[in-house]
């Protein structure tokens, strides 16, 4: 079966594309890595603008969506520029809010138009996903949701930031807050918004291991060893063919899910996870090695790339857990 994007969508991605070109995000990545959160929420703007967040809210808050494959194809350019915040965690509460219905939907608005940036967690696990006590960028959002078992509540504050693998992931423990609501209508709207956040995070993980894969083709074209460049041994040739295989494998995975989540089926949303992101830790590999000791360097944008595949591949849904998913989904 082949997922081919229509000329509206590919459009879109080119225009995400030029907007995050523009925004010179290695800067904001870094400053967001060091806690001034100002670049970035200029940037989160600028997405807004385009759409983004609105693909997640139905029209009748002010959205357009919800669009799983329009979510696919954006949160794949976020990841090809390594866009920094709770991206991921602002269309997971989207969904929640928009499942959950009640007077929790007033919210909904502020997330649509980009005056609203959420981080959105689950305490407890819901299925193929572990729960964890952070929340991502919760220092840095307007509205943090925490949800444990069958109750969601609305943390007034987040506690110290926790050192991460990634910088630019900055996790800290959501603090008291008024409970939104409870019953098992919770519980039902947790397990459609991680289905969501693994969705967006499969594509972020995709379009982040494009990147990787590209700039290190770049490099052993560029770089010399005994007079000739060493992407023509053979070795390099095979690595970076196996990390193209990982990706155009996961890439079909990613659209299926979108299209299944749009039928409110997502059987095939932790397939789509795991592929990406063993692509994206695959990818980052590869450059890590093929860049030599250069790949270890904060000073080389690369490395924001390669940090942030380490984060993603566990995010919303470890590889293992994911595979549990499919293997119980196909009866096995």
């Amino acid at each position: 079966m082949r997922f081919l994007l229509d000329a509206e969508q590919r459009e879109f991605a080119r225009s995400l594309d030029a907007l995050l070109t523009a925004a010179d995000t290695p800067a904001v990545v870094r400053a967001w890595s060091a806690g001034n959160a100002g670049p970035g929420r200029a940037l989160w703007s600028r997405l807004a603008d385009a759409g983004v967040f609105a693909l997640a809210v139905p029209e009748k808050y002010e959205g357009v969506g919800p669009l799983p494959v329009e979510l696919a194809v954006a949160f794949r350019e976020l990841g090809r520029h390594a866009v920094p915040g709770p991206v991921v965690e602002t269309v997971a509460a989207a969904a929640f809010l928009d499942r959950l219905g009640n007077d929790a939907a007033a919210l909904l608005p502020g997330i649509a138009t980009g005056r609203t940036a959420a981080s959105f967690c689950l305490l407890s696990p819901a299925p193929g996903i572990e729960g964890s006590p952070y929340a991502l960028d919760a220092d840095a959002a307007d509205l943090v949701l925490a949800v444990r078992d069958d109750c969601v509540r609305q943390a007034t504050s987040a506690g110290p930031v926790q050192p991460s693998a990634d910088p630019a992931r900055r996790l800290a423990r959501p603090v008291g807050g008024d409970v939104l609501a409870r019953g098992p209508e919770v519980r039902a709207a947790a397990t459609y918004a991680a289905d969501f956040a693994a969705l967006a995070t499969a594509a972020q993980a995709l379009g982040l291991a494009r990147t990787l894969l590209a700039r290190t083709v770049e490099y052993v074209r560029q770089r010399t060893q005994f007079g000739v460049p060493v992407g023509s041994f053979q070795a390099v040739k095979h690595r970076l063919a196996d990390t193209l295989i990982g990706v155009e494998f996961a890439e079909p995975l990613l659209y299926a899910a979108a299209l299944g989540l749009a039928a409110d089926d997502p059987a095939e949303v932790p397939a789509a996870k795991a592929a990406a992101g063993e692509a994206a830790y695959a990818a980052a590999r590869t450059a890590l090695q093929l860049h030599g000791a250069l790949g270890y360097t904060d000073e080389l944008d690369l490395s924001l790339w390669i940090r942030k595949a380490r984060a993603l591949r566990s995010a919303w849904g470890t590889p293992a857990a994911c595979r549990a998913r499919v293997l119980e989904g196909a009866g096995a």
